[in-house]
């Protein structure tokens, strides 16, 4: 349809034969295919301007793998039909993960799906395992074809620690804290020696190289000179002997809170299949210098006593003086925001992730506060002045 506009001229307003007002212009529908006119003149068709047919809305190119994970979990579960997924998160790398109420029992489930191209599910089977075995809460395996890449885990809730912790309620955030050392004391009980990879040397390296290539480089558009190179690697040789000279342990990578749900037991624990036998000290920079949320200097330190205290009495390797103890965990956090830098810069600018650089200026900010402190780290101290202030 399109709208024309007619003047219907002014009408007489009284009986005493007093003209009134004009009427308003009239709207009236003119079906299509009409010709238009103008003062009342039909105009020609060749003065017409042709319109464009109506936009086609493309529909979204089908998701295979959603479709092959319904049938899997349909099969597994006998329901004779897919199983109805939804979307529960995705991760940092190309795992999905998509919820379901199972219909005979009314149990909420997980399904994970692993592209075997770009994922190996076997390691997280076999930590997921290790977890259990030590009274850990992480989600139980109940099915799983490694071939395809599909597991159906059970579901540890919907609610983070970060989702709590955000709220900073002192004596939730104490309990959460409380119960995530305890967890950690008891995965780092497990005997990891030869049963998870070691994080040696070339581990940690390449994780440092993440640093100048994807933040220097590819975010700030800095890379460095070979002046600069030589600082960074001289410094990250420094980190690396002292990381490798603790103690090893059971040592989960992300121990976090985004990863760490309020389940019942809680923690919950998740995304633990990168975990490695290596420094004691790795996990609780995780934690407490989280690239999510912050918390006082004067806090993360009673925490710590109460790890180091907890770990002693458990008879985990920790060394007998706290200074050196804490000397460990503030050059163990470097090294992983080093490469927390370099991961979120690349997750950012080569898989699209933006919302990480959020956190960039947090963990710029525990960069600083250690480096600070220790002579032998001031050249990346004098780095983060000369690129500016913390903003990512």
């Amino acid at each position: 349809m399109t709208y024309l506009r007619t003047n219907q001229g002014c009408r007489q307003s009284s009986a005493d034969g007093r003209r009134g007002a004009c009427a308003p212009p009239v709207l009236r529908l003119r079906p299509a295919g009409t010709p238009l006119l103008r003062d009342n003149t039909r105009v020609p068709e060749s003065e017409l301007t042709p319109q464009a047919p109506p936009a086609t809305l493309t529909p979204p190119p089908p998701d295979l793998r959603l479709d092959a994970a319904a049938v899997w979990t349909g099969a597994v579960l006998g329901l004779g039909a897919p199983a109805q997924l939804a979307t529960a998160s995705a991760d940092a790398s190309f795992r999905r993960y998509f919820r379901l109420v199972d219909p005979r029992d009314g149990r909420s489930l997980i399904v994970m799906d692993a592209p075997p191209a770009h994922e190996d599910c076997r390691p997280f089977v076999h930590v997921a395992a290790l977890l259990e075995g030590a009274g850990v809460n992480a989600p139980r395996v109940l099915s799983q074809d490694l071939d395809q890449g599909f597991l159906l885990l059970t579901d540890l809730g919907r609610v983070t620690y970060l989702d709590v912790l955000a709220q900073r309620d002192p004596a939730r955030v104490d309990v959460l804290y409380a119960d995530a050392l305890a967890a950690l004391v008891a995965m780092q009980g497990i005997d990891a020696r030869g049963r998870l990879p070691l994080y040696d040397r070339a581990l940690l390296a390449r994780e440092l190289d993440l640093f100048p290539e994807w933040y220097l480089g590819r975010h700030l558009g800095q890379p460095p000179d070979a002046a600069s190179a030589a600082a960074i690697a001289k410094v990250g040789g420094l980190l690396l002997d002292r990381a490798l000279a603790q103690p090893r342990v059971f040592v989960h990578r992300d121990y976090h809170s985004r990863n760490l749900m309020c389940s019942d037991p809680a923690p919950g624990v998740l995304d633990f299949q990168d975990a490695v036998e290596g420094p004691i000290t790795y996990d609780l920079a995780s934690l407490f210098k989280d690239a999510y949320i912050d918390w006082d200097e004067a806090l993360l330190l009673d925490w710590l006593a109460r790890y180091w205290d907890l770990a002693r009495r458990s008879g985990l390797p920790v060394p007998g003086d706290f200074g050196e103890f804490h000397r460990d965990f503030e050059w163990m956090g470097v090294q992983r925001h080093l490469k927390v830098l370099g991961i979120f810069a690349r997750l950012a600018w080569r898989d699209g992730k933006r919302g990480y650089l959020e956190s960039m200026p947090r963990v710029r900010r525990y960069l600083r506060s250690t480096c600070a402190r220790y002579r032998d780290l001031a050249p990346l101290l004098r780095w983060l002045d000369e690129t500016g202030p913390d903003a990512g």
